[in-house]
């Protein structure tokens, strides 16, 4: 069984729903990453979603693009990143969220190895589509690493079937078209999205995009079984990162996130507990 699996049986446990926060790898710094990684272990983060630096993040709204470009002039590099990461010993398992074009410059084979030496648990390439993902899998699979994919509000249920055929770990749907961002609002068919992946699979679904704030984690762990917060959490680091007892401040924020997923664990995936 895969550390992530662990985390959701867990929580499934504890009557309560995963939070996931991102942070964008070298931002300002690494040393600085690795310090943040830290608070957010320690406020409770039950997975945390680890962004590579890239050039043209397509996905991303302009808060993580800025936080990629800051990263970037201080020469942040995935070869970098796993180096540091090596010596990081977290209790959360570490979500990789990462481009094709990284992954291709540095070697698949080579990723999947070096990521399980750095603990990395799951791999999440966000332009990778299912129709092109099956080259890209058995590496990860043969170096236990979860592949984690995305769907969206307007997924249709043949394509869905193709998403779930190459997911391991959870499935991340997006909680609205668009980027990443400022804004909060669940699409309308998140809900129904949600129950047609639940007709199809045990896999844990997780929702990201435009959460906020711990009303908005709240309000998505109603719905799925884990809850994904970037830009929020990005644009904290930076609000605060130059503050003396910054880290203390930025596990407090984080914390408060923690405790809006405690919600009531009857709407989980599946009663079962997940084996993979």
């Amino acid at each position: 069984m895969s550390r992530i699996a662990d985390v959701f049986n867990k929580c499934r446990d504890e009557g309560r729903k995963a939070f996931i926060p991102f942070l964008a790898a070298g931002d300002p710094d690494l040393p600085t990453s690795v310090r943040a990684l830290q608070a957010l272990d320690r406020a409770g983060a039950d997975i945390i979603e680890l962004g590579i630096p890239f050039s043209d993040p397509i996905a991303d709204g302009p808060i993580i693009q800025a936080s990629y470009q800051r990263a970037l002039s201080n020469g942040v590099s995935l070869e970098k990143t796993l180096a540091r990461l090596s010596h990081l010993h977290l209790n959360a398992p570490l979500l990789l969220f990462t481009y094709l074009n990284p992954v291709i410059q540095f070697g698949l084979d080579r990723l999947a190895r070096q990521a399980t030496a750095a603990g990395i648990d799951g791999v999440l390439m966000s332009d990778l589509t299912p129709e092109e993902a099956e080259g890209y899998l058995e590496p990860f699979r043969s170096n236990r690493i979860d592949t984690v994919f995305l769907a969206a509000p307007t997924t249709t249920e043949a394509r869905l079937h193709k998403i779930l055929a190459c997911s391991t770990g959870f499935l991340y749907l997006i909680a609205r078209t668009g980027v990443t961002g400022k804004q909060t609002t669940l699409d309308a068919g998140t809900q129904q999205q949600i129950q047609m992946i639940r007709r199809h699979s045990l896999l844990p679904v997780a929702i990201g995009f435009g959460m906020r704030t711990p009303a908005d984690v709240r309000l998505a762990a109603e719905l799925a079984d884990a809850v994904v917060v970037g830009s929020a959490i990005v644009e904290k680091l930076h609000e605060v990162v130059s503050e003396p007892e910054w880290e203390q401040n930025f596990e407090r924020y984080i914390s408060e996130f923690v405790k809006s997923t405690k919600t009531s664990a009857t709407n989980f995936t599946n009663s079962t507990k997940i084996q993979a």
